[in-house]
């Protein structure tokens, strides 16, 4: 079941909502169904599987292992 960002387009308020199925999505502050769908900041700022951090070592760039360059033994 994804999780969905939106911006309600009637009062402005901005929400996660899980959707399930044939769910109508509606603000949770007016009831209104009339909402813009926004990218995930998660979805947006994901290259891969793992998110690479400053201090992971980077591994051959691809999983970001933090173990190290080399750690997961993918290459």
């Amino acid at each position: 079941m994804p999780i969905f960002e939106y911006v309600c387009q009637e009062c402005n308020h901005r929400f996660e909502l899980l959707v399930q199925g044939s769910t109508v999505s509606a603000c949770p502050s007016c009831k209104a169904t009339a909402l813009h769908k926004q990218f995930s900041a998660f979805g947006v700022g994901a290259t891969g599987g793992w998110p690479v951090t400053s201090n992971s070592g980077g591994g051959c760039g691809s999983c970001g292992d933090p173990r190290g360059p080399g750690a997961c033994s993918m290459n």
